[in-house]
């Protein structure tokens, strides 16, 4: 899930350096920190929070996959 939303988030942006990605597993819920240049904020969240709620579900059908509850991501 954490190269998931990397690729995604690389895509996007115009400083793919400065994507950084961190993935903290818990029985509960697994939740994955998005880091990107703060110039490219905008890119990852998207209009209305369309982009980030569209990677939001991606990220939840592949917790799905792995037999996980839950999927969290956060934008920092």
């Amino acid at each position: 899930m954490k190269e998931l939303v990397e690729f995604i988030a690389r895509e996007l942006v115009d400083n793919p350096d400065d994507v950084r990605v961190n993935e903290v597993r818990s029985s509960r819920a697994t939740v994955i920190k998005l880091y990107v240049h703060p110039d490219d904020k905008g890119w990852v969240i998207g209009r209305k929070g369309r982009v980030a709620n569209a990677t939001r579900s991606l990220l939840r059908v592949a917790a799905a996959n792995e037999n996980r509850p839950h999927a969290i991501l956060e934008i920092v």
